[in-house]
């Protein structure tokens, strides 16, 4: 591979130091006349019928389609709106999941999964329909390969007793969700394809603008956060011009730009040539023969089989959704400028170290590896960050590095360049608790202690609870995140207080057995690595 040793051109940007003025995404529309909010709400496409108050007070409505089925000749096109239902709706039960994909397993057939899923879910503790309370609307994760908004690790009722509304949603998957053909964008009027699973977001945004004060939520109060794909999915959707004003504050939980190892996001022409390359493969000549084909043969055919593992359906720069890389619009101040909160774990890199990603685990083969990528005048530097002496050595330092290029890099970049170029203030955290229960703060274990639902890990006979210890973090946590929704601002009375982030090198809050400020652990070899980044801002790195 050809070295790439560029300088990072907006590098000298990061020395802006003059502090955003806080934007809270506040402010009210003119809506009808407050009502008592009960179990049976109506939304613009008819009636719903939701679980009664539990003992904390809170609602929860499950299953709401958002979107109209995306089957048939709706596979593969840009979300319709719901169709109406006369009666009552039973929103009393999770919609179906999405197809998932993303795993050596075989695709197996699952009553409880579909191409007809998109749902979102609602917890509100409001009273009445005009109480304007701050909404939350979660994008789960699964490297936009699998999840469902029905993991009980986010189930959103402790974080609405602190007075949110609390949105979660399903959104299409794999080549369900990110399938693109020259065709397709034909079809759509030449804006795009491979972008359906983020257009389900924007499709979701605007169900809660239309909806959400019937719940007791504030359409003009969203905070849009994910962890992991779903932290992607808030990162491109802040550079995309389509979410323009669909969210007023982001919460990005280890992951931003959807960079990685493979470089960053794929062209329009690469995607569209995976995508006429499965249509092959498929016997599919046309359009109509593609969606013809069952969803279970389509999953299974794109299911990632065996190691080396190939890039799946995942999403690209479609021109449309992204009309350039979410790093490039930042760099440049075209971002949607919001308040953030951004963090990441200590040791995200531990589950993508898995045979035919992991990178080479011996002196020799990781010295190789960075040799062919980084060039030969910066191996030495980079030793420096990801030591190699010992196998030892270099088995940790193909895992921290594996993990800086998928998670960390992007998610620290992300919030030094919004403070760099944006006005709003940035917020910047560490996790790094360490329990029986989280023995290591590795990839999705901050996300049950941010929605205060510490479900049992292990197995029935030998559950793995959550102590004292984690409890507080929790409460600590959620209160940080329901505050931050509240007022783009995550202070509140009784916490140790989070000043705003200073840009590269300042503190960062660490959430951990003790919650304080310390300083950025990592300054130097993020520094080292976006050195590889062009003229624009997007990272040339690509193993």
């Amino acid at each position: 591979m050809k070295t790439v040793a560029k300088k990072w051109a907006p590098a000298a940007a990061l020395a802006i130091s003059i502090l955003g003025m806080a934007g809270c995404g506040g402010g009210s529309d003119p809506v009808e006349a407050s009502q008592p909010l009960t179990s049976t709400v109506g939304v613009s496409n008819g009636t719903l019928f939701g679980n009664e108050r539990d003992a904390a007070g809170i609602l929860n409505f499950k299953g709401i389609p958002y979107a109209a089925a995306p089957v048939g000749d709706l596979r593969w096109r840009a979300p319709q709106p719901a169709p109406n239902w006369t009666g009552t709706r039973d929103a009393r039960q999770y919609g179906s999941k999405c197809w998932a994909n993303g795993t050596p397993a075989p695709v197996v057939a699952d009553p409880t999964v579909s191409e007809d899923c998109l749902f979102l879910n609602v917890w509100s503790g409001a009273r009445t329909s005009g109480e304007r309370r701050p909404v939350m609307v979660w994008l789960h994760g699964g490297g936009f390969q699998f999840g469902t908004s029905g993991d009980p690790r986010w189930e959103g009722n402790n974080l609405a007793k602190k007075g949110v509304v609390v949105v979660s949603l399903n959104y299409r998957l794999g080549v369900f969700g990110h399938l693109a053909r020259p065709d397709l964008a034909a079809e759509s009027g030449g804006r795009s394809s491979g972008m359906y699973g983020l257009q389900d977001h924007l499709a979701a945004l605007q169900w809660v603008k239309n909806n959400i004060a019937s719940f007791g939520g504030d359409p003009a109060n969203i905070t849009l956060f994910g962890e992991s794909a779903g932290a992607h999915a808030v990162g491109m959707l802040s550079a995309s011009p389509l979410a323009a004003g669909t969210f007023h504050k982001a919460i990005g939980q280890s992951g931003a730009f959807w960079e990685s190892e493979f470089g960053p996001l794929p062209s329009r022409v690469t995607a569209e040539q995976k995508g006429l390359a499965l249509g092959t493969t498929l016997g599919a000549a046309s359009l109509a023969a593609l969606r013809a084909v069952p969803a279970l043969q389509l999953a299974s055919a794109t299911n990632a089989a065996a190691p080396p593992f190939a890039p799946p359906f995942g999403p690209s720069l479609d021109g449309y959704v992204l009309p350039e890389e979410p790093a490039a619009r930042f760099f440049a101040g075209r971002q949607n400028d919001v308040p953030l909160l951004v963090g990441q774990n200590v040791a995200e890199g531990n589950i993508f170290a898995v045979p035919g990603r992991a990178l080479p685990n011996t002196p020799t083969g990781f010295t190789a590896a960075v040799t062919k990528v980084f060039g030969a005048s910066n191996v030495s530097s980079l030793l420096g960050f990801y030591p190699a002496g010992t196998d030892a050595q270099a088995a940790q330092s193909s895992v921290q590095l594996l993990g800086d290029l998928i998670i960390g890099l992007q998610t620290w970049t992300w919030g030094v360049v919004q403070k760099a170029t944006g006005k709003s203030p940035v917020y910047s955290y560490y996790f790094k608790q360490a329990s029986l229960y989280t023995p290591l703060a590795v990839h999705v274990s901050e996300v049950p202690y941010v929605f205060q639902n510490l479900v049992p890990k292990g197995t029935a006979a030998a559950p793995v609870l959550a102590g004292a210890q984690d409890q507080a973090l929790a409460d600590t946590m959620s209160s940080y995140w329901t505050s931050f929704a509240k007022s783009g601002n995550p202070n509140q009375p009784g916490l140790p207080v989070w000043p705003e982030y200073s840009g590269a090198g300042g503190n960062v809050m660490g959430l951990g057995a003790t919650v304080a400020l310390e300083p950025e652990p990592f300054t130097a070899r993020y520094q080292f690595l976006n050195k590889f980044r062009d003229s624009s801002g997007s990272l040339t790195v690509k193993f």
